[in-house]
């Protein structure tokens, strides 16, 4: 069941937004209805005045590509329908130029078209009465011109229709003349280009030896693998002859250079017979140290030879080419050691071809890797050169084919444009002009009909509903009073007050009897956790009917036999002794300053309901009221009566009722429709607010039961659960701290 509560809500908001806005066009149906009718009625007069307009029609179909140029196979693009931006129409644009001035203007003077004055026809008028559409999921456009002659309508359709077949056909004409001139001059800059690429391509190919990329990529990469081969079996044969090289130095004992110089010297007869004679002179001076001694001179002579011969034999070396010192041990070898020697220098000639053998294959594989890793650029390089040649060929070769095409079509009847059907002269009037007026006059009249009603509404400030005197006041609603039959009475000089009856006490069966007990029940729900005995009751201006609810208020709570106490505490207009017909000679006023006694002051008026009327009217009334006596006045109210009604001066005329209210346990707000208004409400709501009254809630007195969607729901039923769900308002008290 929960689900369905919102549903329900939401259907009786919608009731009371129509109920409003019906009671809205109720007052003001008045004024819209003669601006609706003004407005529709001076329509139908436009429309009698009008001439009769005839519209003729006629078909023009659109053709891409012209047929002759198709069946010819050249010139093809020549007026051919095509749009420059994506979202253009080509039959838009052709829609455009038949409405372009120039052929308007062409058309104006070959017909001679003149306006009513007999001036010449103005190009903006003319396209004013001419209209070109576009058939629905065709290529074929509509023209249509109205004109109060029928035959000038016809002969203005006709005659624009083949001012734009020839213009169409001068156009695609001119577009061929001007496409050949144009291919002439662009022909020999492309030759030009050509020229310029392959000789591009030729010097490329000169300069960096080019043949064929391709096989010369792939020759070049079986080099580089055949050379990495014969590196590695190089580097293999020289590992082995620096190892056997490293066995025999170490045999020998000296370098490979040493050996060769060895073996030159061991081979040549001088150093062969200086040695021997070296030998002889060291032998003999081994012996003669065994006999004499060092200083001797066969010995020092001896020594002096053996210097001799030493000093011959370096010189022969040194003659024989070799720069390094050899001693006379070394240049006495035998054979074996001579065959050392010469394997020593043998193996150092193979290291050494092996070395220089190893270096050019390295140098080799080196330059074909250099020759492989720049192939890639030259490709590009290539590629790109011969793009340009094969664009700048492809250019040459179509305008070469484009100018012949295009000299053909030129000399062709070229145009993508057909007369399909003529106008004809139209036999009757066109009604769509009468029709446009007579709907634009109803909806500029609805139009005006519903400004009128709005600014109506808005000049119009006034409270008119409950509803707005809810929204504008914000409190709770308390009851409603029906508005009540009143009659007039004088009072004063030149004036008259209205006197409410008493319709709680005369007709105690009447609704709005029972409207007056709908408000002593709400406010007995607010005193359920506090009794309320002292209640200040006021409006936010006067004549909203606070004295009457006052007084009908005090006889319902009475009826319920309870002690009730109504006191008049306007003392500037007061009305409550006309409602009772009370002399008004004695009352608050004199009780307060001491005059009076309260006793003598008070009347009883019906069973359980006294009224103290407001006495003389003093020249101050707020300092009466203002005053402590006031103050222990309504506490001894309060403690002899079971309710005390204070009726106060509205809101906004005097701060009677905010003294009272601060002095009572709460305020009670009236509020009638068609008397105050928004300014007023604001005001008093404002003034109740600043002062932090206990405002208990509002009550709308006077309330039109045709306008009020549940005032008249429920007066005009007797459903108990009606009456309940307008009874069960809850009370939200304005809380100041």
């Amino acid at each position: 069941m929960e689900p369905t509560k919102p549903i329900v809500e939401y259907s009786e908001s919608i009731n009371i937004d129509f109920q409003k806005y019906w009671s809205i066009l109720k007052r003001r149906w008045l004024p819209a209805v003669i601006v609706f009718s003004g407005v529709v009625g001076l329509s139908v007069v436009v429309v009698l005045l009008q001439k009769p307009v005839y519209q003729a029609e006629g078909k023009l179909m659109l053709k891409k590509v012209d047929w002759a140029s198709a069946a010819t196979g050249v010139g093809e693009q020549i007026g051919e329908l095509d749009t420059l931006a994506q979202q253009s129409n080509p039959l838009k644009t052709e829609t455009e130029v038949l409405r372009s001035i120039p052929l308007v203007q062409r058309t104006i003077a070959e017909l001679n078209l003149k306006d009513e004055a007999g001036v010449p026809l103005e190009p903006e008028d003319f396209i004013k009465e001419l209209k070109v559409k576009q058939l629905s999921a065709t290529d074929i456009l509509q023209l249509a011109y109205k004109s109060t002659n029928p035959e000038e309508a016809t002969a203005v359709v006709n005659k624009l229709m083949n001012l734009y077949i020839e213009n169409n056909i001068l156009t695609n004409r001119d577009q061929a003349v001007e496409a050949v001139e144009f291919i002439a001059k662009q022909l020999p800059r492309t030759e030009t280009t050509v020229r310029q690429a392959e000789a591009a391509l030729r010097q490329f190919k000169e300069q960096n030896r080019v043949v064929n990329l391709d096989e010369e990529a792939k020759s070049a990469v079986e080099i580089i693998q055949e050379l990495e081969s014969q590196i590695n079996q190089s580097q293999t044969a020289l590992a082995g002859a620096n190892a056997r090289h490293t066995s025999l130095y170490k045999k020998v004992g000296m370098s490979s250079e040493q050996a060769i110089a060895t073996n030159s010297l061991n081979q040549s007869s001088g150093v062969q017979k200086t040695l021997e004679e070296l030998r002889q002179v060291e032998d003999q001076l081994v012996v003669q140290r065994t006999r004499l001694q060092e200083d001797h001179p066969a010995i020092v002579n001896l020594e002096l030879k053996k210097n001799a011969f030493k000093a011959q034999l370096q010189g022969l070396v040194k003659d024989a080419g070799v720069r390094r010192q050899v001693t006379s041990q070394q240049l006495q070898i035998g054979e074996s050691q001579q065959k050392l020697n010469e394997a020593l220098v043998k193996l150092e000639e193979e290291r050494s071809g092996l070395t220089s053998q190893l270096a050019e294959l390295s140098n080799a594989q080196a330059t074909y890797k250099q020759r492989v890793s720049i192939l890639p650029k030259l490709e590009q390089e290539q590629r790109e050169l011969e793009r340009r040649l094969a664009a700048a060929q492809s250019t040459y070769e179509t305008l070469l084919k484009k100018i012949q095409e295009v000299r053909v079509a030129a000399n062709q009847r070229i145009g993508n444009a057909q007369i399909i059907e003529p106008a004809p002269i139209p036999k009757k009037p066109s009604l769509l002009k009468p029709a446009i007026i007579l709907a634009l006059g109803n909806m500029l009249g609805i139009l005006l009909a519903a400004a009128t009603i709005v600014i109506l509404e808005v000049k119009d400030t006034s409270i008119k509903t409950l509803e707005e005197a809810l929204e504008l006041f914000g409190y709770t609603l308390l009851g409603v009073i029906p508005a009540l039959n009143k009659k007039a009475i004088p009072r004063g000089r030149d004036k008259e007050w209205a006197v409410p009856e008493l319709p709680v006490r005369d007709i105690p069966n009447s609704p709005i009897s029972e409207a007056y007990r709908m408000l002593q029940a709400n406010l007995k729900f607010l005193g359920s956790d506090k009794a309320l005995k002292v209640i200040v009751v006021t409006s936010a201006v006067s004549k909203e009917g606070k004295s009457t609810v006052s007084a009908n208020l005090a006889a319902a709570i009475a009826q319920l036999e309870r002690q009730v106490l109504l006191v008049d505490a306007d003392m500037r207009r007061p009305v409550q002794h006309h409602v009772w017909e009370l002399t008004n000679a004695v009352g608050l006023s004199d009780v307060i300053v001491g005059q009076a006694e309260f006793k003598a002051s008070v009347t009883q008026v019906m069973p359980n309901l006294e009224v103290l009327t407001s006495g003389v009217i003093p020249p101050n009334p707020l300092a009466l009221l203002d005053s402590k006596r006031m103050a222990s006045l309504i506490e001894s109210f309060s403690a002899r009566y079971d309710f005390v009604i204070i009726d106060a001066p509205p809101l906004i005329l005097a701060a009677d009722a905010l003294t009272l209210g601060k002095m009572a346990d709460g305020v009670l707000l009236m509020a009638r429709p068609g008397v105050g208004n928004s300014t007023s409400a604001t005001t008093a709501k404002q003034l109740l607010e600043r002062s932090c009254q206990n405002v208990l809630g509002l009550v709308v007195n006077g309330a039109n039961l045709e306008n009020e969607y549940y005032a008249k729901e429920y007066f005009t039923e007797e459903d108990s659960t009606t009456r309940k769900k307008f009874m069960s308002q809850v009370v939200k008290h304005t809380n100041c701290s």
